[in-house]
């Protein structure tokens, strides 16, 4: 029989970057799809008629609300064992003294399961429902990191890295074997028929991969109709070597374009030394681009101007990118978008971005990101549900309930409550989380 289970209380979600709808009321599921949605009054009716025979209805209390599951929009599955490590290097050092010589171990199948589940199982008691996973050079090892997604019921984007340029750490393989391995992955991920996980195809960036090599790969993810991830423009000195080992390209986007990169299935990372031609190529291709400011800021690359890509039409989401990042969490990724699009406009930059809008780029900006705004991202009848009840004075919150302000409305006490988890709140205010209606707690804490 259908899981059937009906929420009651104060609900939060977007709609679009200006526009976020916070109400008391009710949310039906059934079979992990949202069925029903309305007001709190219309509620009683409904139960009273019988409609809601049958659901296990959930009455939240009034330090609760039910918000949609966070989008991480770029992370690498692979450098967890690293977070916190090497994070006073640049990017070029740090990749070959750190991340490289970390990767190669997942040759090692056991090493790949034992980091993976950890991996998948943290980033759910944080929130994060949806992830589009780099993983690392090897086949069989980026299958484990699959095999952990699909047994803890995560929705994911999942790659495995394509390298073939020469570095230091040997880390790469030739052109034909990156192209067979990833056709590879690609077919064996999709005869898993798990429709929580897609391939997605992942040329790490254009200083690690040829040309010839990146139009391969742009073939592949045509041929199975895929999405195709990378990072761009990160650090001055990478821009700089693509250019130097790329003098027929007029900039590091062109050098993607003319390989077939860029079009409307590509998620593009970092991001944030494009010139304004770029920009209005990516806005004319319909390029993504998972903005990551804690590694950004980490690394010292730089400081991405997310607000003049939204002005320019450029869909964005929010990445963490362990373990350039040194937080997991989309709360963490929202505060620091928060911050450094702040100190772009100390700077003569445009308009900050507020606390509204970070909410909107977590969950249906990141959603609209990896295409999966038809399913996930908010909530709608014929959505699937993707959730987190979270309790902003949980028994061991960090924060303490002074029940301030003492009277508001409805719609003022779930934007103060949302307010405060999203500035002050972590893991511990999250005490039930969802994935197409399946209640994942328990299987988050569960060690056996």
């Amino acid at each position: 029989m259908p899981q059937k289970v009906g929420f009651l209380g104060f609900i939060a979600y977007s709609v679009s970057l200006n526009e976020l709808v916070v109400f008391n009321g009710y949310l039906t599921v059934e079979s992990g799809v949202i069925t029903r949605m309305g007001l709190r009054e219309e509620f009683e009716s409904l139960k009273y008629s019988g409609s809601l025979s049958g659901f296990n209805i959930k009455y939240m209390g009034t330090n609760q609300i039910l918000i949609p599951g966070f989008v991480d929009c770029h992370t690498h599955a692979p450098q967890f064992p690293n977070i916190g490590l090497g994070l006073d290097k640049p990017l070029m050092e740090w990749l070959d003294k750190y991340t490289f010589p970390l990767e190669r171990r997942y040759s090692d199948l056991q090493f790949a399961a034992d980091v993976y589940t950890k991996v998948v199982k943290g980033l759910l008691k944080n929130g994060t429902t949806t992830v589009c996973y780099f993983g690392s050079l090897h086949l069989k090892g980026t299958l484990e990191l699959v095999n952990s997604v699909i047994k803890c019921h995560q929705r994911a984007l999942v790659g495995k890295v394509s390298m073939n340029m020469p570095n230091s750490a040997g880390y790469y393989n030739d052109t034909a074997k990156e192209l067979k391995d990833t056709e590879d992955f690609v077919r064996r991920v999709r005869e898993k028929q798990r429709d929580l996980v897609q391939p997605v195809v992942t040329p790490r960036f254009a200083v690690s991969c040829d040309t010839e090599l990146m139009t391969g790969l742009a073939k592949i993810a045509t041929r199975y109709a895929c999405r195709i991830q990378s990072h761009i423009s990160e650090h001055r000195d990478e821009v700089e070597y693509v250019l130097k080992t790329n003098p027929n390209c007029t900039s590091y986007s062109d050098v993607y374009d003319k390989c077939n990169i860029l079009n409307n299935q590509s998620i593009m990372a970092h991001a944030i030394h494009l010139t304004d031609d770029e920009i209005k190529l990516f806005a004319a291709k319909g390029v993504s681009v998972a903005h990551c400011p804690a590694s950004n800021t980490r690394l010292r690359s730089g400081m991405c101007p997310v607000r003049k890509l939204l002005d320019n039409n450029i869909k964005v989401g929010l990445g963490t990118d362990i373990s350039g990042g040194d937080n997991a969490t989309l709360l963490d990724a929202m505060r620091r978008t928060m911050d450094v699009s702040t100190h772009l406009e100390f700077h003569g930059g445009r308009p900050a971005i507020n606390w509204k809008e970070a909410f909107y780029l977590a969950t249906l900006g990141g959603a609209k990101v990896l295409g999966l705004d038809d399913k996930i991202g908010n909530f709608k009848i014929g959505k699937e549900f993707d959730a987190l009840v979270v309790d902003i004075y949980a028994d061991d919150s960090q924060l303490d309930n002074y029940d301030y302000p003492p009277e508001a409305s409805d719609e003022e006490r779930i934007l103060n409550l949302l307010h405060r988890f999203l500035y002050v709140g972590d893991d511990r205010n999250i005490v039930e989380v969802y994935v197409k209606g399946k209640q994942l707690m328990m299987v988050v804490y569960d060690e056996n």
